[in-house]
């Protein structure tokens, strides 16, 4: 049936009987210490840091305010980490909020989750990723001036098409992708960290002198800078997504957040620090991409070099959330949420082609529709609203299930800071400035209500789609898989 009833396997961690002529899951627990900091910091430090520095600074109006955003962003992250860390020792499952949401509050909120992340949230978080690459690499093209939108979306596009042929074709190439080009975001963000030492060494500390003068106070507008500050540091739950093949769960998932989340902070202060060293606001407001201008100002002739470290690090973000995207989609697959072509793994290439196919479908819509500044505040509403919605889940087993066994456990004023700052996210913008767009959101969460009853609550499956999945598994040569019963 189209909705999917029975249990399924993660092609990336497949393995081929041919006795029996299926797939089997073999689940293994690969990930340690070091490959769980990897893949948080990996995954953190992607477009944000070279595109969100110059909104910050534009909602906030100056720089030490923009700073403290920075850090207070940091400490967010690092609260919100450490709640979902308690909530991976009680519930010891992989698919993050997914998984909390359903196994709290049960089918109905976890499909809605499910629905909007897979149709919305995640293309979303693809989509912008993608346009910050193509600021990128065109801006060298087009020196001293903006580039054109046609050149950047036509850009993203492109990226994206190339990202769903290799997540397609190979699931190795797509990690030896991903792991080259964390090497070059690194190399780039200490890059821009060393120079802005060398300048305030020097004595240019002129954007600092009145660092508070001008500061902006509206709500919505502080609310607003989080959001583009918060998505540099979007990544940070990315380990829950995969609890189950963590090496002991209970020890690593704490420990890797502690080290991952304040090294992630203390560069992005750095780096923000260097920019202002290098350039006036004025100068950092005006720039289409700072990390370009910062290098025209530094490296002169060698400026092209920072082009092309921020743009393979961006690529090599946006495969990273291309890689890990179809997650979800697996697991509510699993869970029958979500329809069972999605759930299917390409005969010979063992990879989610159709979970990948769609995910890269509606990202290029919202390319086309949108620019990066839009698509960031609408993916920052959507998140924080089901990140409030996870973490008011650990608050009611703390207070209502105590006896639940846990290894870890995140002081309770933690959660509540996270929980207020989430509501605090998601109504200071309505509050302060309501955008139609917000109530689009609300309505298209809540739309999720028109397919649940019919198609998961009562299992009415049309006979039509399941010609149309036919069909489709023969067009795209995927079939169904099974879960290893041992």
């Amino acid at each position: 049936s189209p909705m999917r009833e029975r249990k399924m396997t993660d092609p990336l961690h497949s393995s081929t009987d041919l006795s029996e002529g299926k797939e089997k899951l073999r689940l293994k627990q690969e990930v340690g210490l070091i490959s769980g900091v990897s893949l948080i910091a990996g995954t953190m430090i992607g477009s944000g840091i070279f595109m969100s520095p110059e909104w910050v600074l534009h909602h906030m109006g100056n720089p030490a305010s923009s700073l403290l955003i920075w850090a207070a962003c940091g400490l967010l992250a690092m609260f919100g980490a450490l709640s979902y860390a308690e909530l991976g020792t009680i519930i010891k499952e992989s698919g993050g909020e997914y998984i909390y949401i359903l196994r709290i509050f049960g089918s109905f909120p976890a499909f809605l989750f499910a629905y909007t992340s897979v149709i919305l949230v995640r293309p979303a978080g693809l989509a912008a990723v993608c346009l910050s690459f193509a600021e990128y690499a065109i801006a060298p093209f087009y020196p001293g001036c903006s580039s054109p939108q046609v050149a950047t979306k036509c850009t993203a596009a492109a990226c994206i098409l190339i990202l769903t042929i290799i997540n397609c074709l190979n699931v190795r190439l797509a990690t030896s992708v991903m792991n080259i080009f964390t090497a070059a975001k690194l190399l780039a963000l200490l890059v821009i960290v060393v120079g802005g030492l060398v300048l305030l060494a020097k004595g240019q500390t002129q954007s600092f002198q009145n660092g508070f003068q001008g500061t902006t106070a509206g709500i919505g507008a502080v609310g607003v800078a989080f959001y583009q500050g918060l998505w540099s540091y979007d990544g940070w739950n990315n380990l829950n997504y995969v609890t189950e093949e963590l090496k002991k769960p209970e020890v690593t998932l704490p420990r890797a957040l502690m080290i991952a989340i304040p090294l992630v902070t203390c560069l992005y202060l750095l780096v923000n620090v260097s920019y202002l060293a290098a350039m006036t606001p004025s100068e950092l407001l005006s720039s289409g991409a700072v990390a370009v201008t910062w290098g025209d100002k530094v490296l002169g002739s060698w400026a092209w070099l920072i082009s092309l470290s921020v743009a393979l690090s961006t690529f090599g973000s946006s495969n990273g959330t291309f890689f890990s995207g179809g997650r979800v989609c697996y697991i509510a697959a699993r869970e029958g949420h979500m329809p069972d072509i999605l759930s299917m793994a390409h005969v010979r290439c063992l990879t989610p082609s159709p979970a990948l196919l769609f995910t890269s479908a509606m990202s290029l819509i919202m390319i086309i529709s949108g620019s990066f500044t839009s698509i960031v505040n609408f993916f920052s509403f959507m998140a924080w609203l089901f990140y409030g919605l996870t973490i008011s889940g650990l608050l009611y087993l703390k207070i209502k299930k105590p006896e639940l066994p846990r290894s870890y456990k995140v002081p309770i004023i933690i959660p509540i800071i996270v929980l207020m700052a989430a509501v605090y996210l998601v109504l200071a913008p309505i509050i302060d400035q309501p955008q139609v767009e917000i109530l689009y959101i609300v309505l298209f969460i809540f739309s999720g209500i028109i397919l649940y009853f019919p198609l998961v609550r009562f299992k009415y499956h049309p006979h039509f789609l399941q010609r149309v999945t036919l069909h489709l598994q023969l067009l795209l040569e995927v079939a169904p898989t099974t879960k290893d019963a041992n």
